[in-house]
């Protein structure tokens, strides 16, 4: 058995063994199966090691979703800046895919695996928040189309608008993970098919250049 951290970043190693050794047990077994002894067990520790940072599986689950949310919105941050409204919605669905298709075990566990709800007043991010919150980075984006006049007339609803474009490309990335090697669909290249899909959701979404 491994010796027991003793300095801050001994422990905060160890915090991110038990979480990503936590994050495939639960997508390699479902979140019901695993207990706290055979993260521990994974990792070479007592789970009394695992019960000195997290008081219990629940806790190892906010955990994880708080990093990977986190890694999400930082990775997409940095698209915001692009002036062009249009071009930075397109680049913003491009950059999710990108961090789906990266890691599929993080997308996995946060978007395609049953587990309960947690509130705000349990979360470490803040809802709302442009650095954090990678959903309220979408809605910022559509928002700034929709401000721009960008979209048909007849829609009005930015957050619908928003919704159905995470739908959209969510649905692409997880028939990617789920079936990719599958041999009986003939898939296309996952990049054909993305830029598919975005240009689809364009020509239904966006004003054409003469309205």
């Amino acid at each position: 058995m491994p010796p027991k951290p003793k300095t801050e970043q001994e422990r905060e190693q160890l915090r991110t063994l038990i979480i990503d050794n936590a994050r495939d047990l639960f997508v390699s077994k479902g979140i019901e199966a695993v207990t706290m002894r055979e993260i521990a067990k994974r990792i070479g520790y007592s789970a009394t090691s695992i019960y000195l940072h997290f008081a219990d599986k629940e806790a190892v689950l906010r955990a994880i979703c708080d990093t990977d949310f986190l890694k999400l919105a930082t990775t997409l941050k940095e698209i915001l800046s692009i002036e062009d409204p249009v071009a930075r919605m397109v680049a913003f669905g491009e950059g999710y895919a990108k961090f789906a298709l990266a890691f599929p075990n993080h997308y996995r566990l946060m978007f395609m695996t049953p587990h309960l709800p947690y509130s705000q007043e349990q979360s470490d991010l803040q809802r709302n928040n442009a650095e954090q919150d990678a959903y309220f980075q979408l809605k910022m984006v559509v928002h700034d189309v929709y401000v721009a006049g960008g979209f048909k007339s007849e829609l009005h609803d930015a957050e619908l608008i928003a919704q159905t474009i995470w739908a959209a490309i969510h649905g692409v990335c997880a028939l990617q993970i789920i079936m990719a090697q599958d041999d009986w669909v003939e898939w296309r290249p996952i990049d054909t098919r993305l830029s598919m899909m975005q240009q689809l959701m364009l020509s239904g979404l966006l004003k054409e250049k003469n309205e």
